[in-house]
């Protein structure tokens, strides 16, 4: 591979078969069939009827398959219909997640320029980029999208805007000699440049923000930077949280209601039982089983935790997401704009002591006229400023500070550009008395060089400003007479007094401390990961508290490429800042955390940002700086790049998680409640106490309108105080196993209690009895089930309106079932008279006090165990 940073521009024409003035239209032609056009390539996709297809794969929906072609079979078509509904709805959702995720390619074709202005035979053509072939000279001017990769041929005052590709958050000066490998600027081992300091190069997708230039394209398609970035973007994605524990689930669920359907056709088979209806038995089993609700009700709260997002400015592209959040446990950040504020700032200025006396203005104010006319700052038709951002920052500081004079009364009458050769741009002002005033801005080291006396002064004073991660520039003045006859570096920039310093930076948001405080508080490790100078990083870090431990670590790009495997997986967790890193090694540092079993939220704006977004366990991308690559490839967007407003979704995963958590634990308990009622039935010889299309009623309308309306359930008090999950946690962890079973056999008794009655005393309405018990005990107990810790009167009647609705709506869509002829013909049920339906509610009722009395007896006994490890805390560290 050719270092193309290291050699000169010689060198590069001769290795491309080229010359400054272009190539000619034959070899134009032979060089496009040689390397192809100048596009990026995408992987195969996959067919839109296959993505349908595979959102049948999983293990729940193929045993409802199978019991709605069984149901079918033995004629019971209603079960059949109801089921497939539920089936294809499903799929109809994960299918248009997956499609959406399929477009970040799509964004980063769209990312090419789609013309270039080319030297042929030495004549500047306008052809289309995807023509450009290695070897031809391409021209570069303000505005510009580089088409290519170029080695630069020729650099006036160039300055190109890399942030979408590097992050570096400046302009970068260009110019076109060969670099050498410096102590401040480590190569990796085999000999490259980070991308951010290859100040003789040009890539393809970024933007000339000042200047014009030259350069001989040295890579076209995906043998450039960014198709470098393309190829890994083809990377699969990892499933989320949710999506392993529901397959997991899933997988053991299906295992048990087989097995519980196995044991009662076997009892019923051996009793003698008739084969066809014990497998409509078993049927009716493996429906009572499976909760049908289930995956709608995880899309509706994750999709309502998304429309909460929405308005606290975080946009949600895959619904996944908002559950991920709640995982998380590192956050791999970029500075620029999410951390800081993306404008640069003046921040510090300084002056000597003495006043400049030809001025006649004291040293400050003198610094801020200078200031304010040595710049290349324009105002658009509206009035906004336009330019480049240190010379916007460096203007508007001077026009809000300075009040001693007028800029207007000091017109330029010449100018010397900025150069990366010079470091200095310098300007011209008629001054008072005929006079005119020569201002030099630029490096410390340039102006003292032409300053008649050095400051040792200013030299300590711009190395604390550096330290502090401030971009220095110096001012330096003289007054003269007349102007030179010829207006030229050696004319002007020379005999200068020393005027003073502005030290720049982009600086902290304001809320970005208490952030990471949060963040830290709730267990998340932040970590910064930015393509900027490493000065400026730890800088920022430190102000924002990410540096802020002892054993806290920073290490740049360069550091991080010559490091084994097994050294950077030992120290990884240490590192809270890395500076300069490549796309690459974004990617590595997220599969490198994720191999240390964390989940890993990654931002970014940018394109070099993208494989990593796509890779984390969630990608966040920013909703104003960011690139429409860096959105497409992320799970979601900040709409305001800010870093407190991440922490405020954490929160809602967090909380979304709980409410999914709580919805599972009343599904299950609930269909726990219906196996159970119809095993200790058959058990006892009892008949069947429920017909399958009751089952299905329970499943999707008495347990699924509360199970959705669960999701809309506020956050538990200190839900930011606890650690994150651990992404191998069990849904059946923390007790919710051992609760769907004493509950579920609970209901069961009680049904069962009330099928005995009623069969011993010979009433006819027995079946209906239990449908209507079953269904009012859910109800009741969706009520218990709302916290796992505070009793619903201290919770509140009406903080979950939704809820009380769902409540109320299904009360009322039972009592139809049970009243109304027609749905009576549907359901197989009895009108009952006032008395049994009250007997009915208050038999139900014993699932609501028992519940809430589990969650007393269990706060009093944490209270009396957080008492006892006050008083002795030596005992519980024991």
């Amino acid at each position: 591979m050719t270092n193309w940073h290291f050699i000169s521009k010689e060198e590069a024409l001769k290795l491309t078969g080229s010359q400054l003035a272009g190539l000619s239209a034959a070899q134009s032609t032979a060089g496009l069939r040689k390397h192809g056009r100048n596009e990026l390539l995408e992987k195969k996709k996959k067919p839109a009827w296959l993505m349908f297809l595979g959102q049948f794969k999983n293990t729940m929906i193929v045993i409802l398959l199978v019991a709605a072609v069984v149901s079918g079979l033995i004629g019971d078509l209603k079960d059949t219909i109801v089921i497939l509904v539920i089936v294809v709805l499903n799929a109809v959702v994960g299918f248009v997640q997956e499609y959406q995720a399929e477009k970040a390619m799509e964004a980063l074709k769209k990312m090419s320029p789609p013309a270039a202005t080319v030297l042929r035979d030495g004549k500047p053509v306008e052809m289309d980029a995807a023509d450009l072939v290695p070897g031809d000279v391409v021209v570069l001017e303000t505005g510009n999208m580089v088409p290519a990769d170029l080695r630069l041929l020729e650099s006036v005052a160039l300055k190109i805007e890399e942030a979408s590709l590097t992050g570096e958050s400046q302009a970068v000066e260009k110019q076109t000699d060969p670099l050498k490998t410096e102590k401040s600027r480590p190569a990796d081992p085999v000999g490259r440049v980070p991308l951010g300091d290859r100040t003789n190069m040009a890539y393809k997708s970024t933007v000339v923000a000042y200047g014009h230039g030259n350069g001989v394209v040295i890579a076209t398609g995906m043998n450039t930077e960014i198709g470098q970035i393309a190829q890994l973007l083809q990377e699969d994605e990892l499933q989320t949280p949710i999506q392993k524990r529901l397959a997991d689930f899933s997988k053991k669920l299906s295992i048990v209601i087989v097995g519980i359907c196995g044991v009662i056709y076997g009892v019923g088979f051996l009793r003698g039982e008739d084969p066809m209806a014990m497998l409509l038995t078993a049927i009716s089993v493996a429906v009572a089983g499976i909760p049908e609700a289930l995956p709608a009700v995880v899309t509706i709260a994750l999709a309502l935790g998304a429309r909460r997002l929405v308005h606290q400015k975080a946009l949600i592209r895959k619904l996944p997401a908002v559950e991920t959040l709640g995982s998380v446990t590192f956050i791999c950040t970029d500075k620029t704009g999410t951390l800081t504020q993306n404008k640069m700032t003046v921040t510090e200025t300084w002056t000597p002591e003495k006043t400049p006396a030809d001025l006649k203005i004291a040293a400050p104010d003198a610094l801020l006229l200078c200031m304010a006319l040595n710049h290349d700052v324009k105002k658009d038709k509206k009035g906004k400023p336009v330019g480049e951002s240190t010379e916007l920052a460096l203007a508007a500081f001077s026009e809000e500070n300075l009040k001693a004079a007028k800029p207007a009364d000091f017109p330029r009458e010449a100018e010397l550009p900025f150069d990366a050769e010079r470091k200095m741009m310098t300007t011209v002002h008629k001054f008072t008395d005929g006079k005119f005033l020569i201002i030099t801005k630029g490096a410390l080291e340039s102006v003292l060089k032409i300053s008649e006396k050095t400051d040792k002064t200013a030299t300590a004073e711009a190395e604390k400003m550096a330290q502090n991660g401030l971009r220095v520039l110096a001012y330096g003045y003289r007054l003269v007479d007349s102007l030179p006859s010829e207006i030229s570096f050696e004319n002007l920039e020379k005999q200068l007094h020393f005027l003073g310093l502005a030290g720049l930076m982009d600086p902290p948001r304001e809320e970005a401390a208490q952030a990471i405080s949060d963040c830290k508080k709730a267990g998340i490790v932040p970590v910064m990961i930015t393509g900027d100078h490493p000065e400026t990083a730890a800088a920022i870090a430190r102000q924002i508290g990410i540096l802020h431990e002892p054993t806290d670590e920073m290490i740049s790009g360069a550091e991080l490429e010559k490091l084994s495997t097994a050294k950077f997986s030992k120290k990884i967790e240490q590192i809270k800042v890395y500076a300069r890193v490549s796309p690459a090694q974004k990617l590595l540092i997220v599969k490198a955390l994720q191999a240390k079993k964390h989940f890993v939220a990654m931002t970014g704006d940018g394109v070099n940002d993208a494989p990593a977004l796509r890779r984390a366990d969630i990608g966040v991308a920013m909703g104003i700086t960011g690139t429409d690559v860096s959105k497409e490839a992320a799970d979601m967007i900040l709409l305001d790049d800010n870093f407190a407003t991440l922490l405020k979704a954490v929160k809602e995963g967090r909380r979304g998680f709980e409410n999914i958590r709580k919805s599972i634990k009343f599904l299950l308990t609930g269909n726990s409640g219906e196996i159970w009622t119809i095993f200790i039935a058959l058990a006892v010889g009892l008949p069947v106490p429920l017909l399958p299309i009751h089952i299905l009623w329970i499943n999707l309308v008495t347990d699924g309108l509360p199970a959705m309306a669960l999701a809309a359930e506020p956050a538990e008090k200190h839900i930011m105080q606890q650690p994150p999950r651990d992404p191998d946690e069990s849904i059946f962890a923390k007790g919710l196993g051992w609760h769907v079973l004493w509950v579920g056999f609970l209901i069961g008794a009680i049904c069962f209690g009330v099928q005995f009655w009623a069969t011993q005393n010979n009433d006819p309405k027995w079946q209906t009895y239990v449908f209507t018990v079953l269904c009012f005990s859910q109800l009741t107990y969706v009520m218990a089930v709302r916290s796992d810790q505070n009793l619903l009167f201290r919770q509140g009647f009406f903080n979950n309106r939704a809820l009380l609705g769902a409540v109320v709506l299904t009360f009322g869509l039972q009592l139809l079932v049970i009243y109304v002829p027609v749905l009576q013909g549907i359901f197989s049920t009895q009108a009952l008279s006032l008395k049994e339906l009250g007997g009915c509610i208050l038999v139900s009722l014993v699932v609501f006090h028992a519940v809430e009395l589990e969650k007393w007896v269990r706060g009093r006994v944490k209270n009396s165990m957080n008492t006892l490890s006050t008083k002795n805390p030596a005992a519980t560290k024991n």
